[in-house]
């Protein structure tokens, strides 16, 4: 892959990527299929993608901070959960073959539309924060399983992570996606070591996607907060109904 246009393909798609990740989620939907189109087999694309998002989320967690939004520690304690449930995926993913999965994924998206439709809105002075306790330990139990698809392949499940957050532990989208930044990159991490001593990483498609992906990051971190949680909800039923689409209809 010496051709120079296919690393402006690949910094431009990291760009959109990093982007919605940031944001909502669901750009390894985007970025997977290009991987796969340059040549790698789907396993490598796999390894190779979680180098970008890794980059992806330390900008992304710097971008958010520069804005004064953080939610530690109670985003620590969810990476970590996040980060033995992700070691179990990514060790699932190293032989993955996936294309009934795109269609039960598909099915997930158009489920978390119906939720993001449907589910009331909360006002945010009625958003008072449940991050210790019980909420908590339902936090740390449901990142785990978070983990686990997170390592197995990732796409979409940051529009999940979000959802989650905002209606169990009453964040708004905002502090949602800020600390999602953060849970995501440590259990990353740890799906791509596993990648990487499997020799499925390819480190230098992955970093010159790495380029775009934290740019993209550094742009949305800080765009969604002077924004609010009114374009981010926007933004995410566009971003899920367009990955249902491709998912159902483009595999």
């Amino acid at each position: 892959m010496n051709e120079w246009y296919l690393n402006i393909l690949l910094v431009v798609t990291g760009f959109a990527v990093g982007f919605i990740n940031t944001i909502a989620g669901g750009g390894s939907l985007i970025s997977l299929p290009v991987l796969i189109f340059l040549g790698l087999p789907p396993t490598v694309a796999n390894g190779t993608n979680r180098v970008a998002v890794v980059i992806q989320n330390i900008i992304g967690t710097a971008g958010f901070k520069s804005k004064g939004v953080s939610t530690a520690p109670f985003n620590i304690y969810l990476g970590i959960s996040a980060l033995f449930g992700a070691i179990l995926g990514a060790r699932l993913a190293v032989d993955i073959k996936g294309d009934t999965f795109n269609k039960i994924l598909a099915v997930i998206m158009i489920v978390v539309i119906l939720l993001i439709a449907f589910k009331p809105k909360m006002k945010l002075e009625e958003l008072q924060e449940r991050v210790t306790g019980k909420h908590l330990w339902i936090g740390i139990i449901g990142f785990f399983f978070i983990g686990i698809y997170g390592g197995f392949i990732n796409a979409g499940i940051g529009i999940v992570i979000v959802l989650f957050l905002h209606y169990v532990n009453r964040m708004t989208l905002v502090r949602s996606n800020a600390t999602k930044v953060v849970a995501v990159l440590l259990y990353t991490t740890a799906a791509l070591i596993v990648f990487a001593l499997n020799d499925k990483v390819n480190w230098v498609v992955g970093l010159i996607l790495a380029v775009g992906n934290g740019t993209g990051a550094w742009v949305a971190s800080r765009f969604s907060v002077d924004k609010g949680d009114k374009f981010v909800r926007i933004f995410m039923v566009i971003v899920v109904i367009g990955m249902a689409v491709k998912l159902w209809f483009f595999t």
